[in-house]
């Protein structure tokens, strides 16, 4: 009960308290309702659910009174609180959400600003209706605050905005208002929202532009302060970018690339965002139709779809990319632009998409697709639509790779996309040729029917004229069929004649797809040729007329020459291929049949009209069919040799020795009578030799030859007298003809040899051996110059001997052979090493394969020089143990080999070591198993390693090739020992075994690889190298020579072993692993060697040796570096170069425990190859040092490396970059070194603490140590070139603050702390104390300043020591720049210094203004520094600071006083105030100055008192008494340079004082004007004008009547000295200076004595005056003398006025009585006796100013005179001067003064003669 009670009381007073402010609120005025409302309403609203009626009308009340007056405020925190309440009734909230709105209206701009981040962070927890209330007030609230920019405390209150819905809530918001425009006059949603949605964002009353605009701005400032993710704000910041106001925009585009371009494209959530922002859901019918989202508008689509093209989940986030394509192809507002998109995005969601959501949307889309193509004509050049095309056949391409399936049944879409080729623009063809290219893949497997249908398509359309359908064609012919399909092969046949060269490559490509023509068919399995009947099959069908065809060489060529090429050659394939399969094809008829068509159409391809090539090819492949099936085709050709004979006089080399061959083979087919009749055709012809063609005498002897040796292998052979005709007709034409038909009838004699050994020649009963007939004219064809002549030659030699038993023969073919040794054409020693391998014997060929094959040599056939040394030994057999007479045979290969071993190899010619590699070489290779060589494969091994040190680099690689062979060729302990001795090469240890005896010609160096002789003759042989060391006088030079040539062969055997090595090490395997340790550094630096021959060599050895190099190169890591390392220091360049250069490659990615323990020697490396004298080690070392700063960089890197790695890096690169690096005296060295300190300190944050007092004295010094000395020398001459030293010292410290140095120095600032101080400070004292160089010293003085603002209190313990030292710098310092930097630092450590320290520093720094210029200066600059930095410090010393510098400003010189005077505009607010403030410490201070001894004191002391005259006037009163006692003190005594500002001082102080002074004693006026007087009389000019000065002051200031008396006699004394001075004659020109001085030093300045005349008649009384009226008249008389100059006259005439003035005045004060006789007698006299002077004055002087003074004293005259007389004594003279005068006058008021001169003067004429 008592409960409830109390309950119900509390209500009863609370009702009673509303009453109570109700009638209160009734009554209260409209200034007091605000405060009211504050307490009234908060309690109202709480109190409604309670009391609602009298609540209500409380509300009620107050709408009405503050409805339109909205500068009436309501409590919005309070009503938020009450609003925020967890147990606040609906009611209540609903009613305070309402004032909230009102309040927010009204409040005040920091009050929103402040509750804007209140209202978002609980929003999701409130109704959704005042969720959306209260989100539109925050979005005006920011837009209103935050429009312009955003506060660092609000944007903080933002970002804490925890909870994740009311962000998202807020988001939401921000992206809808984003959205939101101005809706169409037609009503609806904008594009992006729905309806519900823009009624949320602008609630019931629309928006203004401005304000949405402000609005907008505000949300994007919040966003990007709140630093959400990017996903959240992408959108937002998306649909900103396409907003209709620039300003939105431009800011969207800016926190797109600068917040927003890291968001994740392939996020679901906002992918999905951005695809309702592209589609909407208008679709959807399950939304209510005011909640469906439009779709965005095109600026925002085009937007998305460049999103979308970049995103993967975009590409499958079905069915919204199948609903955006069609949106962007026939959507109702799409553009041209978007269908572009459209296409774009379905060619990256072809490319992208799952296969199982393509298998959904692929068919769809491509109909679409196909339906937009149609929409399009052929003929659109519109570049869009162009563009949209190029998307949509790219489309086409990629479905059909990612779903083949669609198109593989019918052939509609490849029939379309080559209609297209044909018909689309130019510009098109391109794309849709490779859509085309890509939809091949589609058919690939597909039904027989459309295979059939595609071929039929192929074939057509490779007859078209466009070269992308051609193309397009044979690309599917090549990738849709195998190489088996005869069709396809028949079109890659047309395209091998293609104009188009990527056509007939492509071809080629699909004819034969093996590219090493010397691998066999059957190596290659999965190559499967068409059988060769089927192939020939289909060409006959496509083309019949070959068997139709009688005529020979007649008709024309059926296809291109081109094409009958490529067909050949299939063909061929196919038959070799077939044969080869299956041996028992050759009795097969079917295949008999079809090798007889194949020749057929090889007969026809022989046509007239055939190219050359065509011809060559046909025949070979005749020859190759022959060489596999002889009988078949020597029986067909035996019946064609009429079509043969013709044939032998063809244009084509190679065609008619195919034809011979061929002819050959046919003549094994004749019957015995046939082919002697044959022979005997043929050599008549020979006989008749003159009368053919060359290609027919050329034709004739391979015939004779081939023909003839085919007939004597057969049984019956020829007749004897036959042969012996044959064999007399060649020996004919060896002898008779030409070096060619020579050699060809010797090539014929060689096939005969070949088979029967050649008899002697019977002539006239004798007997004569063919060879010995020969001999002359063979060593003169050998002789010639004829190459392939001698080729010919030599090979037949040796052919002719291979059946040869006579030792005579064989002895002179060896000769013949070994007088080639020096020839230096390669072809013809490799000929006479085949012909010496005939000699030899053993050779792997025989006589059917070089007569009936397309043979044409041994090295041809084996290719050894390319490596291909199995294959030949595998294909060509040998029959070496059928040799005959065997003895004859071991003689002929001992006088070989002792040719070659004892003469050629070792031989001090390098052309006869060269011919005796090759020969070696050849006999190796053609005859290596032959027991002879085997025998001596430890010779030629030794032999081969000799010759790997040759600079011929064919000798060389031979050398090489033969260690190779040897290791093939020899046993276990062979392969063992030369291992070795190619280790022992590689790695240098190995010695030459053989020493070679030089000759006076043996050729040491190549020619110009040292240079020149003495004279400019080459240095190349022996004997040259002899004659230039003894024409030098240093015989031992030639040993220093010949060190260099050995260390040429050194490397060239390292180079030569590298290519031997490199096949042995495939084979070697284990025997090499104990070698590894020594060979792999080595590797490693040789692949880096300047001779690209030794790098691609050591690259051979590195890839057959090493299987996986990083792992080899991690394993002897440490060997590598250390062999590196040191030849990097080694004192042969090419070394050093490689070493770096290996360097640089292997660091790279390393890590600490790899290269720690090197680190420094690689750095030292480094530097010394850059200051290399080599220029390429020089670039070595650069790269070197990039790659090992790159590095260290990382290494250091705290954030990369282990934290202890990289201490340990920091400690040991550091140190070494200071010491060494920095202070290098190579610019290139120290300024790396500098780039690489910089970046390190950069990264390496704390880490460099340790090292911070050795850095930043590094960085110092280097300030003025690298600084370019150009600038030194022009500061040294900058007077001379009228360049200020100031501004130089300027421009050099703004370069040294733009240095790396300078920068390193920042980013030390940033990691100092307390502990590192300890070390720090000492080293910049000493830097301080010592440094040198203008940059090093502001350096360090900047440094300290910085180091102190970063430090603050830290540096205490620290600053008596600074100030002690940083004191007496600012003082001695020269440099302004410098001592500027000095006082700055000082002022910093001053406003930590103690309070004793701060006095004690600040009274010597003022004390410094009273000492020479430079300590002025200094005092200067310190107390600006001072004021600047320490304000609150100097504030306290005012009173010591403030007298120094306002007495320093009026030093003489002007730089000092203008320093003085800046400090003193500072520091005060205003003269006054601040004089008087600090009047005392002033004047003590001057007192002591004027006191002082020097003179400089008491100039500005005295000068200061003129100012303080000037400023403070009667106020300096109180001081007036010890500044003029100090003053008068000095004035007394000897005169001295500026004792005039004490005559000034005294003047300023008696018209400032003159009141205290006089009443203080009335006697020091008198004393004043004594002292003054006593100084008017010294004889320096600028100190008498100075006394007259102040004596003139000193009369206007007191005023005494008295001073007339006492100072006017002195003054006319004065004046009649200068007037008697000037009164002499004339001086002498010579004797005019001399004078000149003489009047300055005695004379009165005359215009001075005037003023002070003025200023005495001011003052005196007029009977004073009367009674000088003498001395007053001759004074004005003198002075307006012709002989004193015009600024004398007119202080006269402003005396003369002074006067008139005063009589004037006493005469108007005695007005209606009759003047004083004194005045009327002086008016008188200055009428009579000065008015003419005056108006001389105006007649002599031609200055404006003196007419006017002039006119205006003559006027004051007339005007006393008028009145004193009325009797005007005529005087015509003055007034006719006047009227001339007034005439001549050109002034106007000089003129007018002189009218009414002459005017008084008619007037007075006029009164005279009515008077009369």
């Amino acid at each position: 009960m008592a409960d409830s009670s109390s309950s119900s009381t509390s209500e009863y007073e609370k009702e009673e308290l509303l009453d109570r402010m109700l009638t209160r609120l009734a009554l209260c005025d409209d200034s007091k309702l605000e405060a009211l409302l504050s307490k009234l309403l908060p309690l109202a609203i709480s109190s409604l659910s309670a009391h609602s009626t009298l609540v209500l009308e409380i509300l009620s009340h107050v709408n009405k009174r503050v409805k339109h007056q909205l500068e009436i405020r309501l409590p919005l925190a309070q009503l938020w609180k009450v609003y925020t309440e967890p147990n606040a009734a609906s009611m209540v909230k609903n009613f305070c959400i309402v004032y909230i709105e009102m309040a927010f209206d009204r409040a005040s701009f920091k009050e929103k600003e402040d509750m804007g981040p209140v209202l978002i962070a609980n929003v999701s927890k409130l109704p959704q209706q005042h969720q959306d209330i209260i989100l539109r007030i925050a979005a005006r609230v920011i837009g209103e605050c935050h429009a312009s920019g955003i506060d660092n405390e609000v944007a903080a209150k933002y970002r804490s905005i925890s909870g994740s819905q009311d962000r998202e809530l807020f988001i939401e918001f921000c992206r809808h208002t984003m959205l939101y425009q101005m809706p169409p006059q037609g009503g609806g949603s904008p594009p992006g929202l729905s309806v519900v949605q823009a009624n949320r964002v602008i609630g019931k009353n629309p928006l203004k532009s401005d304000v949405i605009l402000t609005m907008k701005l505000g949300i994007l400032n919040v966003i990007e302060a709140m630093e959400l993710t990017p996903e959240l704000v992408y959108p937002i910041y998306l649909s900103a970018c396409v907003d209709r106001q620039d300003p939105v925009v431009k800011r969207g585009e800016e926190l797109l690339k600068k917040k927003a371009f890291g968001a994740n494209l392939e996020d679901p959530n906002l992918v999905n965002r951005l695809f309702l922002l592209f589609n909407g859901t208008l679709a959807a019918e399950n939304i209510p139709q005011e909640s469906r989202v439009n779709p965005g508008n095109a600026a925002l689509k085009t937007k998305l779809m460049s999103i979308f093209c970049r995103s993967i989940t975009a590409a499958n986030s079905f069915p919204a990319t199948l609903q955006c394509i069609f949106g962007c192809m026939y959507g109702t507002d799409t553009t041209i632009r978007l269908k572009q998109l459209g296409m774009e995005f379905t060619v990256w969601v072809f490319k992208h998409a799952n296969l199982d959501q393509l298998k959904l949307m692929g068919p769809v889309i491509l109909n679409g697709i196909l339906k937009l193509l149609d929409g399009y004509s052929y003929s659109d050049s519109d570049s869009v639509a162009r563009d949209t095309k190029s998307f949509a056949f790219q489309a086409i391409g990629l479905l059909a790779q990612r779903l083949p399936q669609l198109f593989r049944d019918k052939i509609e879409m490849a029939v379309r996309l080559f209609d297209a080729l044909k018909l689309e623009a130019s510009s098109l063809r391109l794309v849709i040729q490779e859509a085309t290219t890509s939809l091949a893949t589609a058919y690939k497997g597909a039904q027989p029917a459309v295979l059939i249908e595609l071929e039929k398509l192929l074939l057509h359309n490779f007859n078209a004229e466009q070269s992308e359908v051609r193309f397009c064609a044979v690309r599917w012919a090549t990738s849709l069929f195998d190489l088996q399909h005869c069709p396809s092969r028949f079109i890659c046949m047309l395209g091998a004649a293609d104009p188009k060269l990527d056509i007939r490559e492509m071809a080629l490509e699909g004819l034969f797809p093996v590219k090493d023509e010397g691998r066999l068919i059957s190596q290659n399995p999965d190559i499967i040729y068409p059988k060769l009947g089927s192939m020939l099959e289909y060409i006959l069908k496509q083309q019949p007329k070959f068997v139709d065809s009688t005529e020979m060489r007649e008709q024309k060529l059926l296809f291109p020459s081109n094409m009958y090429v490529a067909m050949i050659k299939f063909l061929l394939k196919c038959f070799e291929l077939e044969l080869e399969q299956n041996k028992d094809l050759e009795k097969s008829l079917e295949f008999v049949s079809s090798v007889e068509t194949l020749c057929l159409l090889l007969e026809h391809a022989m046509a007239t009209e055939g190219s050359v090539e065509l011809h060559a090819t046909a025949s070979k492949t005749l020859i190759t069919i022959a060489s596999h099936l002889p009988e078949m085709i020597a029986s067909h050709y035996s019946q064609r040799v009429i079509w043969l004979k013709q044939l032998l006089s063809h244009m084509d080399w190679d065609t008619r020795e195919a034809v011979a061959r061929l002819l050959g083979i046919a003549s094994t087919a004749l019957p015995s009578a046939t082919s002697t009749a044959l022979i005997s055709e043929l050599v008549s012809k020979t006989t008749e030799m003159q009368k053919l063609r060359f290609e027919a005498q050329h034709g004739v002897l391979c015939a004779i030859g081939y023909v003839t040796a085919n007939s004597m292998c057969r049984s019956p052979a020829i007749p004897e007298a036959l042969f012996q005709s044959t064999l007399k007709c060649l020996v004919d034409v060896v002898n008779s003809e030409t070096a060619t038909l020579s050699s060809v009838a010797m090539q014929a004699l060689g096939h005969i040899g070949l088979c029967v050994p050649l008899p002697p020649l019977i002539h006239a009963s004798d007997s004569v051996d063919i060879l010995e007939i020969l001999h002359e004219k063979l060593s003169k064809l050998l002789s010639g110059d004829d190459t392939k002549a001698i080729q010919k030659i030599v090979i037949a030699l040796g052919q002719i001997c291979a059946k040869e038993t006579s030792s005579l023969h064989l002895n002179s073919s060896l000769n013949l052979i070994f007088s080639l040794c020096r020839s230096k054409v390669e072809d013809i020693l490799f000929a006479a090493g085949e012909a010496l391998s005939f000699l030899w014997g053993a050779v792997p060929v025989t006589a059917d394969v070089i007569l009936k094959t397309n043979y044409t040599s041994l090295s041809m056939s084996s290719k050894f020089l390319m490596g291909d040394m199995d294959s030949s030994w595998s294909t060509l057999s040998s029959d070496w143990k059928c040799e005959a007479n065997e003895d004859c045979r071991v003689m002929i290969r001992d006088t070989i080999s002792k040719k070659l071993f004892d003469d050629l190899l070792y031989s001090s010619r390098k052309e006869e070591r060269c011919a005796g590699a090759v020969w070696l070489l050849s006999l190796t290779m053609y005859c290596g198993h032959h027991p002879t060589i085997q025998q001596m494969l430890p010779e030629i091994q030794e032999a081969f390693s000799h010759l790997l040190g040759e600079q011929n680099e064919l000798t060389q690689e031979l050398a090489s090739q033969g260690m190779s062979v040897v290791y093939e060729l020899g046993d276990a302990s062979m392969k063992q020992n030369l291992v070795d001795a190619l280790v022992t090469t590689l790695t240098g240890s190995g010695k030459r075994k053989r020493t070679v005896k030089l000759a006076e010609d043996s050729e040491v160096f190549q020619e110009g690889a040292i240079g020149e002789g003495l004279s400019g003759g080459k240095l190349s042989t022996y004997k040259e190298l002899c004659n230039l060391a003894n024409e030098m006088g240093q015989p031992d030079l030639i040993y220093k020579f010949m060190d260099l040539a050995n260390y040429q062969v050194s490397l060239n055997s390292k180079r030569g072993a590298a290519f031997g090595f490199s096949k042995i090490a495939k084979q070697a395997g284990d025997a090499l692993k104990p070698h590894l340790r020594l060979l792999i550094p080595k590797l490693v630096r040789f692949q880096y060697d300047p001779d690209k021959n030794v790098q691609d060599a050591m690259a051979h050895i590195w890839k057959s040796l090493v299987a996986d190099p990083k792992r080899t190169i991690d394993e002897h890591l440490d060997l590598i570096f250390d062999d590196l390392l040191i030849q990097s220091g080694s004192r042969l360049w090419r070394s050093r170069e490689a070493s770096c250069l290996s360097l640089a490659d292997i660091i790279q990615g390393r890590k600490f425990d790899q290269v720690g323990k090197h680190l420094r020697r690689i750095w030292t490396a480094a530097f010394r190859a850059m200051d290399d004298i080599k220029e390429t080690v020089r670039i070595a070392g650069d790269k070197l040092c990039r790659s090992v700063t790159s590095l260290t960089i990382r290494l250091c890197d705290v954030t990369l490396t282990e934290i202890s790695d990289a201490r340990k890096s920091m400690d040991i690169v550091l140190p070494f970059l200071l010491a060494e690096g920095i202070l290098s005296k190579v610019d290139s060295i120290s300024k790396a070194s500098i780039g690489v300190v910089m970046k390190l300190v950069k990264g390496a944050g704390i880490a460099i603490r340790p090292h911070l007092s050795d850095l930043v004295s590094c960085m110092l010094e280097s300030l003025s140590s690298l600084e370019d000395q150009g600038l030194n020398y022009i500061e040294l001459h900058a007077a001379n070139a009228g360049i200020q030293t100031e501004k130089l010292e300027n421009l050099r410290i703004s370069i040294a603050k733009g240095s790396p140095m300078w920068d390193t120095l920042d980013l030390c600032i940033n990691v100092v702390d307390t502990e590192s101080l300890d070390q720090l400070v000492p080293h910049l004292a000493r830097l301080v104390r010592s440094g040198v160089g203008l940059n090093t010293r502001v350096g360090v003085a900047s440094f300290i300043s910085l180091l102190v603002q970063k430090i603050g209190m830290d540096i205490k313990p620290y600053t008596s020591m600074l100030l002690r030292l940083l004191f007496p710098v600012v003082k001695e310092e020269k440099s302004a720049a410098a001592k500027r930097a000095f006082a700055s630092a000082c002022a910093s450590v001053l406003k930590y210094a103690a309070p004793s320290q701060a006095l004690k520093l600040i009274e010597e720094t003022a004390a410094l203004h009273i000492d020479d210029k430079n300590s002025q200066i200094s005092c200067a600059i310190l107390l600006k520094s001072y004021s600047s930095v320490a304000s609150d410090v100097l504030s306290g010393y005012h009173a010591v600071i403030v007298p120094v510098i306002f007495i320093s400003r009026f030093e003489d010189d002007k730089y000092v006083s203008d320093l003085f005077e800046e400090l003193w505009e500072e520091n005060t607010s205003g003269d006054r105030v601040t004089l008087q403030l600090y009047l005392g410490e002033i004047v003590s201070l001057i007192c002591e100055g004027i006191a002082s001894s020097s003179w400089c004191s008491k100039r500005k002391s005295a000068k200061a008192i003129c100012k303080l005259g000037e400023i403070l006037g009667e106020s300096l009163s109180n001081y007036h008494h010890v500044l003029l006692e100090s003053i008068m003190k000095e004035v007394p005594g000897r005169l001295w340079e500026g004792k005039d500002a004490l005559l000034y001082a005294i003047g300023s102080i008696s018209t400032s004082c003159h009141k205290a002074i006089s009443a203080e004693d009335p006697t020091t006026p008198f004393a004043i004007v004594d002292m003054v007087s006593s100084a008017c009389r010294k004889k320096i000019k600028k100190y008498r004008e100075a006394a007259f000065s102040c004596l003139e002051q000193v009369i206007k200031a007191f005023r005494d009547p008295k001073f007339f008396n006492i100072i006017f006699p002195l003054l006319f004394e004065m004046c009649g000295s200068t007037a008697l001075n000037k009164s002499g004659q004339v001086p002498l020109p010579s004797d005019a200076s001399k004078e000149e001085s003489a009047d300055e030093s005695v004379s009165a300045p005359l215009d001075k004595v005037l003023d002070c005349v003025s200023s005495c008649i001011h003052v005196a009384h007029v009977n004073d005056i009367i009674e000088q009226e003498k001395n007053l008249v001759q004074l004005f008389t003198i002075s307006l003398s012709p002989g004193f100059p015009w600024t004398v006259k007119m202080s006269a005439f402003s005396s003369i006025k002074e006067l008139c003035s005063r009589l004037q005045k006493t005469l108007d004060d005695s007005a209606g009585t009759s003047p004083h006789a004194g005045i009327s007698s002086l008016i008188q006299e200055l009428f009579h006796t000065v008015s003419p002077k005056v108006v001389e004055c105006i007649s002599t002087v031609k200055i404006a100013q003196v007419h006017i003074s002039a006119s205006e004293c003559l006027l004051e005259i007339f005007k006393l005179f008028r009145q004193i007389s009325s009797v005007y004594s005529s005087n015509i003279g003055i007034k006719g001067e006047l009227v001339h005068q007034c005439e001549m006058e050109k002034n106007m008021e000089a003129k007018s003064l002189l009218k009414k001169c002459i005017d008084i003067l008619e007037n007075l004429e006029v009164k005279n003669v009515q008077a009369t």
